[in-house]
């Protein structure tokens, strides 16, 4: 008798290691954050609470936004935003909002 075995659990980690298409995204979703983290600073304090990083595409990144109200303040800011990720290095040519409620 062949006794069945378990399948060995592994960490998202390890498993964004053992896979190119993983690892990449693991990278981007990465970078995604750290470019929240460089911008946030720029935002009214009230505003930083209301945005998560989202996905990057090419040269555009997407910010995820609990409101259409906050995506429009938001939206006031972006090309200071954006000046400032060219100036840390990153190329970005433009940020897209979307709106997904329940995010806080």
């Amino acid at each position: 008798m062949n006794p069945q075995r378990r399948p060995l659990s592994v960490t998202a980690l390890q498993a964004a290691e053992d896979s190119p298409t993983l690892a990449r995204l693991a990278q981007l979703a990465s970078e995604s954050g750290e470019r929240l983290k460089a911008v946030k600073p720029l935002m009214p304090a009230a505003l930083r609470q209301a945005v998560r990083p989202g996905p990057i595409e090419g040269a555009s990144w997407c910010l995820l936004v609990d409101s259409s109200a906050a995506a429009a303040k938001l939206r006031q800011l972006l090309p200071a935003l954006q000046a400032h990720l060219r100036s840390r290095g990153w190329e970005v040519t433009s940020i897209r909002l979307k709106v997904q409620a329940g995010l806080g």
